[in-house]
């Protein structure tokens, strides 16, 4: 007959492995341009399932974002890609609307992450314990796969504009202030898509509101002292 030390169960160590966390990378693109919303991506990846050729969105040819864009979101456990908009960022602040994109992708998962890594210095109010990384797209795969997503997602959204607003080239500059988009801002004045609250915008909309500039208007646009 057993005895009853020899009969009690087995118990099966349950250990807690940190590396088997749900670990979500987040970035955002289009905090610079003039105009089009600030998008942000939070990505949680498949150890499983490896992505090769990661890196910051901003050092990889068009053509290889949109391959990888594609296969991240094929491989990758989970995904979201959220935005902040246009109204937002003039009411917000960019930064605040960054944040508040970088939110609204994280809370986009369908699986909820156990922690979040943040490209740069700031980061968004979550109830997830969260690390700002600066340089994060570029050492992080997790955030590099953000990065992707945004930067694509972003420039798809240009593309679209551009049928929309076809005087400002969105296409081609996705919103940032080249030398044809400002000339372009300065013939036509701002569009519903440009953000007000961006100094180069104000100044076109005061411009092209008539042929004199107020000197008043333009110390309170915050374009000269």
């Amino acid at each position: 007959m057993p005895s009853r030390k020899s009969s009690r169960p087995e118990q099966i160590a349950l250990g807690f492995d940190p590396e088997a966390m749900l670990v979500a990378g987040v970035d955002e693109a289009g905090r610079g341009p003039l105009a089009g919303p600030v998008v942000a991506a939070a990505v949680i990846l498949d150890d499983c399932r490896r992505i090769r050729g990661l890196a910051d969105s901003k050092v990889l040819p068009p053509a290889r974002r949109e391959r990888l864009f594609d296969e991240i979101r094929a491989k990758a456990l989970a995904f979201s890609i959220a935005e902040a908009s246009v109204d937002e960022i003039d009411t917000l602040n960019i930064l605040q609307a960054t944040l508040l994109a970088m939110k609204r992708a994280v809370e986009g998962l369908r699986l909820p992450p156990h922690k979040v890594l943040v490209d740069g210095n700031q980061l968004p109010r979550l109830r997830v314990r969260c690390e700002a990384i600066v340089g994060g797209d570029a050492t992080v795969k997790a955030i590099s796969a953000a990065s992707i997503l945004a930067k694509v997602a972003r420039d798809q959204i240009c593309v679209e504009h551009q049928e929309r607003y076809p005087h400002y080239g969105f296409a081609e500059h996705k919103g940032y202030s080249t030398p044809q988009h400002l000339a372009a801002l300065m013939e036509h004045g701002p569009c519903p898509w440009h953000r007000r609250s961006f100094a180069p915008v104000r100044e076109a909309q005061l411009r092209h509101a008539g042929t004199a500039v107020d000197p008043v208007e333009l110390v309170r646009a915050g374009l000269v002292s």
